[in-house]
């Protein structure tokens, strides 16, 4: 693959804020594991992965929006852009994405970094900007409204060059072991606590 022809997935940047390894070796090693939360996380998707539009008053609903940003190098689907009448925004609508997460909430910058991307994306293929989403969570049925702000918009694009860095190099990061490790799916694969520089990485090789 070119280089020009590299596209980062949006899930990565929710990956690469949380642990950049971890984003290394789902993204570059192709590795995966579930546990209760991405299987609990799965399922909230599976119910509004189907897509499909819906009109309704004042607002038009589109599920599972496919988006691409070529300025950026960006590529996924947004699990719901909203709509709304705005005059303001007389030929689009006012674009409002939502990401949808299982947590009963998230004050975590991860997965505003995400929607910040998919903002991103609707600017460049709508021609509008997009001011605001939000983050849903499943479990308590709650949502937040996140600014897609200056500063938000500049964590998420240095985070994208960091990750094309990444795929471009094709070296998986370090470990960075932590209490957010008991949190993640591929402890096990990952091995944060095993000694010695390069360890990680040579028993990973002998599993190929």
């Amino acid at each position: 693959m070119e280089d020009d022809d590299l596209l980062v997935p949006l899930s990565a940047l929710e990956h690469w804020s949380f642990c950049r390894r971890q984003c290394g070796l789902i993204h570059l090693e192709g590795m995966w594991a579930e546990n209760v939360r991405t299987v609990e996380g799965k399922q909230l998707h599976e119910k509004v992965d189907l897509p499909g539009l819906e009109q309704r008053p004042g607002v038009r609903l589109a599920r599972a929006l496919a988006l691409k940003s070529e300025r950026h190098g960006l590529i996924w689907k947004a699990d719901l852009v909203a709509f709304y009448d705005d005059p303001a925004y007389p030929v689009t609508g006012r674009p409002f994405p939502v990401e949808y997460k299982r947590s009963i909430k998230n004050n975590f910058r991860h997965a505003e970094l995400q929607l910040c991307a998919q903002a991103l994306c609707l600017e460049e293929m709508l021609g509008v900007r997009v001011p605001a989403g939000a983050l849903y969570f499943g479990a308590s049925r709650r949502r937040r409204e996140v600014a897609i702000d200056e500063l938000l918009r500049l964590e998420t694009l240095e985070a994208v060059r960091e990750i094309l860095s990444m795929l471009k190099e094709g070296r998986t990061p370090p470990p960075e072991p932590g209490p957010k490790c008991e949190q993640c799916s591929l402890k096990d694969l990952c091995m944060p606590d095993l000694p010695g520089p390069g360890a990680q990485d040579a028993y990973l090789r002998g599993l190929r």
